[in-house]
């Protein structure tokens, strides 16, 4: 990531490329002044993303950049144009984005400002830290051209710091999985929780979760030489006028355990912690953020493996909340640990969870790499869930849980079992499954088994973790939009 970013009103002297806004059909902005006939020349139509440097001999050079319909410019819109500049400007020592003369008046200064900082420092991510030949970004400074004092200034920092724990989430997700481990998961928690951070941390070893009754995480844990971590993270602040607990599954890595997947089917399954390295991110955060609200994060960590002392198809688990479930499936692990972690969360009694999960091949079927699939039991809060999700850029399609489904998980053995029939809504049923563990708090539930890993640069993504669900659970906690506690829970609380 580039090293600085910066506000600035004017185009610095020192400036070495500047981006300029152009919308569709190389319409220009008012105050903006570029060679139009050029752009036609070599066909710049001013599409979104579209990029062209304007090489004038000298300093500092121009670099259009296309925003498309002027009527559709949003942040998301600006983000995706900011990492572009930063791909086209890859080599450039500095770069200045006077990109906000495409804003439209209805945007907000501040939200815009935001928005192009993500974008550049996200653009500008690359892992490159096993890479002997990297390509990493060489720009080491960017201005963000605008004016507004000190609430544009305000949101440039903020945007730096999500950034920075964006940054820090796909790093997690992007180590090796014999680096990124569930020790090493608690260490970084352990490492940003310091004393006067605000933060706490408590992470509880094998022998805790035992004792603890987290059967669902003490049991996909058996096959590793590896051991489990609860990690549980909180953000307590004076006053608080909300409390929300934020639950991220934390498998490093997912062979299926005696389930097997196929080799092909593990060769990304590193990724099979994004939840829970965006849960930490978030957590992260807070100390900056300063949000008047309590938060909770909690991430229940281990590996799934086919070890000699691996659960096996048939066995049966209690979880926290004291619930039975019989395996049949141990490729099915991520609602096991998530079950204790959430049933933990329930306990918390708060106003709101959150679970973040790569957890079904399913809701990639259904919604594809680029949408996370949303569910939860209050429609309000899935409302407010799917808004701010809106808002970061990371959308996410509310589906449904139907009652009908919840028999496809009776279990003639135990409570419940942890798959429903084969080929059928399997991450509805996965849903469904969830909510047994929440007791009658507010939660939602984000799928995000498709969009936690691009398979290709795109935009502000780089290809590999995309660390999705951190912006989204920032606009979430910002917007401080949760549940009322209901009577009974205000006065257990």
């Amino acid at each position: 990531m580039a090293s600085a970013v910066q506000l600035s009103s004017t185009v610095p002297d020192d400036a070495r490329v500047v981006a300029v806004p152009v919308f569709s059909d190389r319409r220009l902005p008012a105050g903006v002044e570029v060679d139009v006939e050029f752009l036609e020349a070599v066909g710049f139509e001013g599409k979104p993303g579209e990029t062209v440097l304007i090489a004038n001999g000298s300093l500092p050079a121009t670099l259009a950049v296309g925003l498309g319909d002027p009527d559709t410019v949003d942040p998301e819109r600006l983000r995706r144009a900011a990492a572009a500049a930063v791909r086209a400007a890859w080599r450039a020592e500095g770069l200045s984005l006077a990109l906000l003369a495409g804003a439209p008046d209805t945007l907000k200064r501040p939200a815009a400002a935001q928005a192009l900082t993500e974008g550049a420092l996200l653009g500008a991510y690359r892992f490159t830290k096993y890479k002997s030949d990297a390509d990493a970004c060489r720009i080491r400074r960017i201005d963000i051209i605008a004016k507004g004092g000190a609430p544009v200034a305000a949101a440039v920092d903020r945007g730096r710091a999500i950034s920075a724990a964006v940054a820090m989430a796909r790093d997690l997700v992007n180590e090796p999985p014999e680096a990124a481990t569930p020790r090493r998961l608690a260490q970084v928690a352990t490492d940003f929780a310091t004393e006067g951070s605000g933060l706490t941390c408590e992470v509880l070893d094998e022998k805790a979760i035992k004792k603890e009754r987290l059967g669902g995480l003490e049991g996909v844990s058996r096959g590793s030489a590896e051991p489990p971590r609860l990690i549980k993270l909180t953000w307590d602040p004076p006053r608080a006028r909300a409390s929300v607990v934020l639950v991220g599954k934390g498998i490093t890595f997912d062979s299926g355990g005696l389930s097997l997947k196929s080799a092909d089917g593990m060769m990304s399954m590193k990724m099979d912690m994004s939840g829970a390295a965006a849960v930490l991110a978030v957590m992260s955060l807070l100390p900056e953020l300063q949000l008047p609200i309590r938060v909770v994060g909690i991430v229940p960590t281990t590996e799934n493996l086919p070890g000699g002392k691996a659960y096996k198809p048939g066995d049966v688990l209690r979880i926290r909340n004291g619930k039975t479930v019989e395996v049949l499936n141990t490729d099915a692990e991520g609602r096991l640990i998530l079950a204790d972690g959430l049933s933990l969360a329930a306990e918390e009694e708060p106003n709101a969870i959150v679970d973040l999960a790569t957890l079904t091949g399913a809701c990639v079927v259904a919604l594809g790499k680029k949408v996370s699939g949303l569910m939860g039991n209050n429609d309000g809060f899935i409302g407010e869930m799917k808004a701010a999700a809106d808002r970061a850029g990371e959308p996410a399609w509310p589906l449904p849980l139907p009652v009908e489904y919840r028999k496809d998980i009776d279990s003639k053995v135990a409570d419940i079992k942890n798959i429903g029939a084969a080929g059928s809504a399997g991450a509805l049923v996965a849903g469904l499954f969830l909510k047994e563990f929440v007791a009658d708090v507010p939660w939602a539930h984000l799928d995000i088994a498709g969009p936690a890993w691009a398979d290709s640069d795109d935009g502000y993504l780089a290809q590999g973790a995309t660390a999705v669900g951190v912006r989204t659970l920032v606009e979430l906690l910002t917007s401080g939009a949760f549940p009322r506690k209901s009577r009974r829970t205000a006065r257990a609380g």
